[in-house]
């Protein structure tokens, strides 16, 4: 059975310097908060690689996340707040090189008994779907993978979060909360993201443009109902590194509906998406406009007070025209289920203490057409059947 892997130096400094904050939190001033997690996961699978080689040997112990967060307010109405994230999934991102997750100064106008409104500026997280803007902290997910139908991870960074300003209503009524998000900014690309729309890495890069995403969200009977639709118009230009594809324009358009409903010991949560995707200018035949779709169902069941089961099913089309890929199989020579997946995920979470959580997950997956792409060829490696074996350890505080 093979052995944890030894932290790197960068893993090391993160986690004293976690442990040192939340050991000087005290200290601060009343409004001064830190908080951070970090979180290690080992992945196998019998067939196609997932955040590194989880196909060979003992799995993959290529998906980590840290992150350290703080905020104070200078004034009663006014919120400084922010994140550094060192994550690593596979070939996204690296340990030693942390970010800014999210950076927003947050300004209230008003605020009462029933009414607040509010503007963030900086970089805030998209309200997009119902875990996106919690979607790195362990504890905050009901998986160890959100529904890849969704919150895909092959292009999480523009879904994640955007450079710009965001503003915010919300109503609170007798036994009701509606709250209404609208944000405009520069989203964020990464050289993952062109690999996946384009369909190989090292083409060029894509560089966000101004874009925007609202969400309405409506809760009943203190979260026992939620719902919540989201529209968002993500533009971006790519800048070729060689003759093809050339230079061209993408368009993201979708919409998602939301809905859960919670009790006290169970809950049960569905999104429905439609993906509008439209890229112009690039050289045939890297112009397309489709349009694609995505849904959930999910049974979470609290056994006991520190024992939890999921059991979901996910569906992922990349072109509602062409559901099972084969019109995209004869014109390019790739697999056909490239174009879709089916995932059955059921799992369970362990809060061993309050800030210690243990997570295994199954999934049976057919069809790729949410895996990253890893290089030149790669799908044409891959197999249509396969599983998937999860288990992570999550601390916070």
């Amino acid at each position: 059975m093979n052995k944890l892997k030894p932290l790197s130096i960068a893993t090391q400094a993160a986690i004293s310097l976690m442990l040192a904050a939340n050991a000087h939190a005290v200290e601060m001033s009343d409004t001064f908060q830190v908080h951070g997690f970090m979180s290690q996961a080992l992945i196998v699978t019998d067939h196609n690689d997932f955040f590194g080689p989880s196909s060979e040997g003992g799995g993959s112990w290529e998906y980590t996340e840290l992150g350290l967060n703080a905020s104070f307010r200078p004034l009663n109405n006014v919120l400084v707040a922010g994140q550094m994230l060192a994550r690593q999934a596979g070939d996204d991102g690296e340990l030693n090189d942390p970010e800014l997750d999210y950076g927003v100064v947050d300004y209230q106008f008003l605020t009462d008994n029933q009414n607040t409104v509010g503007v963030q500026f900086g970089r805030f997280k998209n309200p997009f779907g119902l875990y996106n803007q919690a979607r790195d902290v362990a504890i905050t997910r009901p998986s160890i993978l959100l529904p890849q139908s969704i919150y895909f991870d092959r292009t999480r960074k523009p879904a994640l979060s955007s450079d710009g300003v965001m503003g915010y209503v919300e109503r609170r009524m007798d036994n009701s909360v509606v709250r209404l998000q609208v944000g405009v900014g520069n989203p964020r690309f990464d050289s993952q993201v062109a690999g996946s729309l384009l369909g190989s890495n090292g083409l060029g890069d894509f560089s966000g443009e101004t874009s925007y995403i609202g969400q309405a969200r409506y809760e009943y009977g203190g979260g026992a109902i939620v719902l919540a639709l989201t529209n968002a118009r993500v533009k971006a230009k790519f800048d070729s590194a060689e003759e093809a594809p050339g230079n061209g324009d993408f368009l993201f358009v979708p919409w998602i509906f939301s809905f859960q409903y919670n009790q006290e010991n169970w809950s049960f949560t569905t999104e429905y998406a439609l993906r509008n995707l439209k890229t112009e200018k690039f050289s045939d035949p890297y112009n397309y406009n489709i349009t694609g779709e995505s849904w959930y169902v999910q049974y979470s069941r609290r056994l006991n007070v520190d024992w939890d089961w999921i059991v979901r099913y996910d569906s992922y089309v990349v072109d509602r025209d062409d559901r099972r890929g084969a019109s995209f199989a004869e014109q390019s020579r790739r697999p056909a289920f490239s174009r879709y997946a089916k995932d059955w995920t059921t799992g369970l979470q362990w809060q061993v203490y309050p800030r210690f959580l243990l997570s295994s997950e199954l999934h049976h997956i057919e069809g790729t057409g949410w895996v990253p792409v890893v290089g030149e060829g790669a799908s044409e490696k891959q197999d249509k059947y396969w599983n998937m074996l999860l288990f992570q350890a999550s601390y916070f505080f």
